[in-house]
């Protein structure tokens, strides 16, 4: 069914809670396992179908935002989802106390219980309030960012479209479109400042209900993170800090020289190339035919998913007034699919989203296809990260279709952006840790802290007197710190684990690409750490994984 036929009516909350109140019961008295797993199968029925209802009010409020009727869904699931999780929590800790608990486990496996454990540590009715307020506050700060219109060029634009402005080739044009974004964030930045003091304070406080010490350990455990913990991750920020950063050093004083400058300012970081970025051949409808040809001949089964996306209309792709800025993948469970929003704007991201949130729909359209229980279908984000980023990097055979005869500077491009971007997904990690390990910090304490990073992780950028990023306010823009907290790492890990992934295909493309199906194909049934260690990579986390990494891409770079 395409998405625009998809029905959306908004649930009854309380025909809901009473159906989980019923189950819950039955589970409890239950008298055997097989009827325990038919219960968990009903409360799965009833999970997807309000995440269901959920993804598609979120999914038509990102594609206008001022619609004023999913504006309310919204705020309708920004308030119920809480009281939705109170009763799902209660029917888990029946599950997690199962006199059949080993039977159980013989036909769900171990992980499935100890992800369940981690959930319902992360969660009482005592932080319902909390929650709410939480969610409401995550979607003004979204708002907000979509409400951007900005004067340039002769149009009035949203952020997405004026990036296309911020890597331009004419430095003095991508210096004033920085100056317009920064005029945008100064406007807004007291409120900005509000919104993200209040989501430290409460989410703090729903840590100190839920007896933990901070919000860092509680965030782990939202993220459902099963195989290591901050430790490991301080760990991992040295060896970037320590390997990647004099690396990517290098990196970053040869672009200077490309474009003939003699240091870089903020506005000259994202533009690789003196002529400009390479920019895909073709719009929209162009792209996704080109993406059509890449992955059927890509793999039968690339092929086939590919065939399901374009057929049920699961894209909103261009970039439009009122819309949500950035890009993600989601799923609608109900209908066995995943749903790709992004933004194009005519620059190389219009290509990297095809195969970045591609390798995200991929894997969700097997796991609905080859997991039947719906806790075990998505790992956790370092995992579902490796995905999208590791098919960024298979593509690489076909980027001809998109960028002709500018392939192999796109290639250049790709490389060294994700390169650069680890440290600055570390940076970002750094600074949440040190937010939620000290919640009293004032705003400019905060903005304070955000230069020092800044200055640690991306040394080669000056800010050249520029608002608001020079003042330290830059982490406002980054709108995983504000919805998503502590998420960003995941992306450094998989941005290592997906170049890991590369190196293999350079040498053996079919060979690395068939475990990458395998490492896809598991879904959540496996750690990431187990799934890296099973694909025959290197884990993130060992000590000189980072400086082995450096030293086979370096001849890639001729550095």
């Amino acid at each position: 069914m395409t998405f625009a036929k998809m029905e959306y009516r908004r649930p009854d909350l309380n025909s809901v809670i009473d159906r989980y109140e019923e189950i819950t019961l039955k589970f409890t008295e239950g008298v055997s396992a097989d009827e325990q797993l038919d219960l968990i199968a009903q409360h799965e029925k009833i999970l997807e179908k309000f995440q269901t209802l959920s993804t598609i009010a979120y999914i038509r409020n990102s594609v206008n935002t001022a619609d004023p009727f999913y504006e309310k869904e919204m705020a309708f699931f920004d308030s119920s989802t809480p009281v939705f999780e109170e009763h799902v929590q209660r029917f888990y800790r029946a599950v997690a106390s199962s006199r059949f608990r080993k039977e159980l486990e013989q036909k769900t496996g171990p992980l499935f219980f100890k992800n369940l454990e981690i959930a319902l540590r992360s969660f009482s009715p005592a932080v319902t309030d909390l929650k709410k307020r939480e969610n409401a506050l995550v979607t003004e700060y979204e708002k907000l960012l979509a409400s951007a219109q900005i004067d340039f060029d002769g149009k009035v634009l949203n952020l997405s479209e004026l990036q296309k402005y911020q890597i331009s080739p004419n430095r003095s044009t991508r210096r004033e479109a920085w100056e317009k974004a920064a005029g945008f964030f100064t406007e807004h930045s007291k409120r900005l400042d509000e919104i993200y003091d209040e989501l430290v304070r409460n989410r703090t406080e729903q840590a100190k209900k839920l007896g933990y010490e901070n919000y860092l350990p509680l965030g782990y455990d939202r993220l459902g993170r099963n195989c290591y913990g901050p430790e490991d991750v301080r760990k991992f920020r040295d060896q970037v800090s320590r390997n990647f950063v004099p690396f990517v050093a290098e990196i970053k004083s040869a672009q200077a020289k490309r474009l003939g400058i003699s240091g870089l300012k903020i506005y000259d970081d994202a533009c690789l190339f003196p002529d400009g970025n390479p920019v895909p051949e073709g719009g929209r409808q162009d792209l996704v035919e080109k993406a059509k040809k890449m992955y059927h001949e890509m793999g039968p089964a690339t092929g086939e998913f590919f065939d399901f996306m374009l057929e049920n209309d699961l894209f909103d792709l261009d970039s439009k007034k009122g819309k949500a800025g950035g890009g993600y993948c989601t799923d609608i469970p109900d209908y066995r699919a995943p749903f790709i929003f992004s933004n194009f704007n005519g620059t190389a991201g219009d290509v990297e989203v095809l195969t970045h949130e591609a390798g995200h729909a991929f894997a969700s359209y097997l796991a609905f296809r080859n997991i039947p229980l719906a806790e075990l279908r998505s790992p956790t984000m370092d995992a579902a990260e490796t995905h999208s980023m590791s098919m960024e990097l298979f593509s690489r055979p076909w980027d001809g279709l998109f960028f002709g005869g500018g392939a192999e500077k796109f290639h250049r491009y790709q490389l060294e952006s994700a390169l650069d971007f680890i440290p600055y997904g570390t940076l970002v990690d750094e600074f949440q840790t040190a937010m939620y390990e000290n919640p009293g910090l004032s705003p400019d304490e905060r903005k304070k802290m955000w230069l020092r990073l800044e200055r640690k992780y991306r040394p080669w950028i000056s800010f050249d007197g520029m608002p608001f990023f020079s003042e330290g306010g830059g982490y406002q823009r980054q709108h995983h710190i504000y919805s998503f907290p502590l998420y960003y790492i995941d992306y450094c890990l998989a941005q290592t684990t997906a170049l890991e992934f590369w190196i293999a295909s350079e040498k053996d493309w079919k060979e690395a690409f068939g475990r990458y199906l395998a490492f896809v194909k598991a879904g959540g049934t496996k750690t990431y750490k187990e799934l890296v260690r099973q694909a025959g990579l290197g884990y993130p986390m060992d000590s000189g994984c980072l400086k082995r990494l450096c030293e086979s891409v370096s001849p890639k770079l001729g550095l």
